[in-house]
């Protein structure tokens, strides 16, 4: 069994969209672990605000076969792989670590640099694995956060239910 993180983000119909992400990771690999939801200001862009959370689950799927599932997910719920890399979405789903696997390939890389990048994925990863360590870094998802520059981007909580 592997402890999977993902990360889910939305800026289009993102409530709607967040909610459908998390129903089916559930249909397809059961029992979740939900971070708070959170919406920041889009990165990257001049965009609509994302709505994002950190998933957690267990899976005997080989990563490879998780990558595809959220890929299918994605592209079941409308998600187009054209234009520039930072642009409105209707689903992202990105796997963020794998137990402690460092895997660096054309399109899976793990850990994914957006851990910590970005105040949207290391937030809501920290609020439910603050004592993961990061397989690269060397250092609790927890200090990561208390060491990251909160001030660089906007991100705050929001109430959401399921």
């Amino acid at each position: 069994m592997s402890q999977i993180y993902i990360s889910l983000g939305s800026n289009i119909d993102a409530e709607k969209n967040i909610r459908i992400a998390v129903r089916a990771l559930q249909s397809a690999f059961g029992k979740l672990i939900l971070s708070s939801v959170y919406e920041s200001e889009a990165v990257g862009f001049d965009g609509d605000n994302f709505l994002n959370m950190v998933v957690a689950l267990e899976t005997e799927d080989d990563i490879h076969q998780v990558a595809r599932t959220l890929h299918k997910i994605e592209d079941e719920n409308g998600r187009t792989r054209t234009g520039p890399r930072f642009s409105k979405r209707t689903l992202d789903l990105d796997l963020l670590l794998c137990d402690d696997l460092v895997l660096h390939e054309q399109h899976l890389e793990i850990p994914r640099n957006e851990i910590i990048e970005n105040a949207f994925v290391l937030w809501p990863l920290a609020e439910i694995a603050p004592l993961i360590v990061h397989p690269t870094e060397k250092k609790t998802i927890k200090t990561l956060w208390d060491d990251y520059p909160k001030s660089s981007q906007s991100i705050w909580k929001i109430p959401f239910s399921f």
